[in-house]
């Protein structure tokens, strides 16, 4: 059992380090050694919990956007309102991103790095996030709650701004993840011409 926990805890350390590396060198500057020395390992242990700096990049992806498809499902099923939807799912989209700003912008921004099998598996988890995110709108739409001449560009405009807070924000701010994160709601009633 204890070779279990520590292989757990080897591969959890390397990944850690491998998002402290891609976001101080992004994924092309950082290198293998990088990674290992930062979780205190040396640099053949990597290879040993995993395949390849590419598959620590698809780990991080992987992870971050299931994460991100969980929260924004959970915040559609707390409510039939497509109000309260909207602004459950922005509420928790622009927190997440905020707070996780180091690994989203990883999971946002090195895109290109990942091998075409594991950028066709995290742009199919990407699609279904927005197409949660279309559902929200186009309910609202059909409701009359909301009033947009272009629902799937309100909805991808929403999501857009959600993930562009990674790119920004920074703990040390002048604002919380909360309070962007009611700001960010103002904005999306307006953006979706919403009628309360």
């Amino acid at each position: 059992m204890s070779e279990i926990t520590d292989a757990t805890n080897a591969r959890s350390r390397l990944v850690a380090a491998a998002v402290e590396s891609f976001a101080s060198k992004g994924f092309r500057g950082a290198t293998t050694r990088d990674i290992a020395s930062a979780a205190g390992m040396s640099p053949a242990a990597l290879y040993v919990h995993h395949k390849s700096k590419e598959d620590l990049l698809y780990l991080i992806s992987r992870t971050g956007h299931e994460r991100t498809l969980r929260l924004v499902k959970d915040a559609v099923a707390n409510s039939n309102d497509p109000v309260e939807q909207l602004l459950a799912v922005v509420r928790g989209f622009t927190i997440h991103h905020a707070r996780g700003h180091t690994s989203a912008r990883i999971v946002n921004y090195e895109l290109a790095a990942l091998s075409p099998e594991h950028l066709s598996e995290i742009v199919g988890i990407r699609h279904a996030i927005q197409a949660e995110m279309r559902r929200v709108v186009g309910a609202g739409v059909a409701s009359g709650a909301f009033r947009t001449s272009n629902p799937r560009m309100a909805a991808f405009t929403l999501l857009s701004l959600g993930v562009d807070v990674a790119r920004w924000y920074r703990d040390e701010g002048e604002w919380s993840p909360e309070e962007i994160a009611d700001y960010y709601c103002e904005v999306a009633l307006r953006i979706v011409g919403a009628h309360r």
